[in-house]
């Protein structure tokens, strides 16, 4: 019971944090909120920014075979009966009698934890009935004259359909990829564990085209496992906290010729926010079947036309946010190292950190201290890669620990032998030592670090 409730504590201190410093706000909370919506703050911005932008010079910038789309929310509504969504994307869900709250079949947990509340009555349910999980729209001006239509329930049909186009606009010859980020929608029915289960949630994709042959699938898909999970120990999450699990053959998507999860030990359990799925040549064959536009591939070389197959790799960007700062989640008492708590650092990786450094006069009284910060900050605002925050409020000790807490790898400071010798000293969030640095001296120090 002691870990359950240390568990459920960090989630609490997370979520508190998040809304304290500006990470995640609950969505329209003026108005009581919406479930399962979320709005990102200042700091969680940032935060989310410098993640997709790792991961789009990752996954494109740095390759010769990808290139990037960004294709449109709302989509004829014809290519979500072709991706098998229409038909295929729902969840059984079951119903409690009495109160006639709703749980997905497959959450034991939840519905044994429910029937506690019924204080001992018997609880009887209803079978499993499925539910449409794509959100409905409607396109028109004239009440009762609109279109019909759904947002996407995933970004991947937005790749699928311009499958034709990115081969006619370019020269890319397969094995290619078309990687997009971009926001989905779900009528998620028990949307929960904060940021966790959303109905409006981001993703960052990539589908990699293949030649259709088993070893080639095989070989493609180990890769694209690796490559991911690389991918997220380069970020820092801690190696013991991921595991792949490969799914069992009852739960693969209808789409999947091979699937593996990359899952992270949460607070609330093993869980899945990166996806790995062979789909074969399921999207291209069915929009070619329901568009009636050729899909095909055509290698010139090999003399052969085929359609290829697709090895996909589908993050949640929302669940990796989350799941890096659960990780580098600290509380620890300097003065000791007891671990109660005086200090709570996030120890992101110092390219996620929202701000990459914090420049403060040692005394904001002092105008002099004052005005030699404000060039350091305003210089390092041009000469580093990334945001820098400007703090003179309290003592010097306070604002180390308000950095600490929203994960700023380095804090300069200005104190009166700058006013000597032109040297600040540099603090490391995470060993908290300190060094002098001279000031012309201080971009070439933290981009290395930081970058």
């Amino acid at each position: 019971m002691d870990q359950k409730n240390n568990k459920q504590n960090l989630m609490d201190k997370i979520t508190a944090l998040c809304k304290r410093r500006g990470f995640i706000y609950p969505g329209s909370e003026i108005y009581g909120g919406l479930q399962g919506t979320w709005d990102y703050g200042p700091l969680g911005t940032l935060l989310k920014k410098n993640l997709k932008d790792i991961w789009w010079k990752d996954a494109v910038e740095k390759r010769d075979d990808m290139v990037g789309v960004d294709a449109a929310i709302m989509m004829h509504p014809k290519a979500w009966e072709a991706s098998g969504h229409v038909e295929a994307f729902t969840d059984p869900l079951v119903e409690c009698k009495i109160c006639h709250e709703r749980f997905r079949a497959d959450e034991k947990e939840k519905v044994l934890e429910h029937i506690k509340t019924h204080d001992g009555k018997k609880v009887d349910w209803t079978n499993p009935q499925k539910f449409n999980l794509l959100v409905k729209a409607y396109l028109g001006v004239i009440e009762g004259k609109q279109s019909e239509l759904y947002l996407r329930g995933e970004i991947t049909n937005g790749a699928q359909v311009n499958f034709r186009n990115v081969l006619d606009s370019t020269r890319i010859k397969i094995p290619f990829g078309i990687a997009q980020i971009g926001k989905a929608f779900r009528n998620e029915i028990t949307p929960g564990n904060f940021t966790f289960r959303s109905r409006e949630f981001e993703q960052m994709e990539t589908q990699y085209y293949i030649k259709p042959d088993k070893k080639e699938g095989e070989k493609w898909f180990e890769y694209w496992k690796d490559n991911r999970m690389n991918f997220y120990l380069s970020l820092g999450i801690k190696k013991e906290n991921l595991r792949f699990r490969e799914h069992r053959e009852e739960e693969k998507a209808h789409y999947a010729i091979a699937a593996t999860d990359i899952e992270y030990n949460a607070p609330f359990g093993w869980s899945e926010f990166m996806g790995i799925h062979n789909r074969g040549d399921w999207d291209l064959s069915r929009h070619q079947k329901y568009s009636g536009q050729k899909m095909t591939y055509k290698d010139e070389v090999a003399g052969e036309e085929y359609v290829p197959w697709d090895i996909e790799t589908s993050a949640g960007v929302d669940r990796s946010i989350l799941f890096l700062l659960i990780d580098s989640y600290e509380e620890d008492d300097p003065s000791t190292g007891s671990g109660q708590g005086k200090r709570v650092v996030l120890k992101l990786n110092p390219k996620l950190a929202p701000y990459k450094a914090a420049v403060f006069p040692l005394l904001a009284n002092k105008e002099d201290l004052v005005k030699t910060a404000k060039d350091v900050y305003y210089s390092l605002k041009k000469d580093i890669n990334g945001m820098v925050a400007f703090d003179a409020r309290g003592n010097i000790g306070k604002r180390y620990y308000s950095q600490d807490e929203i994960g700023t790898p380095y804090c300069i400071t200005v104190d009166f032998q700058t006013l000597e010798d032109e040297t600040v000293t540099v603090r490391n969030r995470d060993t908290m030592k300190q060094e002098r640095i001279k000031i012309e001296k201080l971009a070439e120090f933290l981009n290395p670090k930081i970058d």
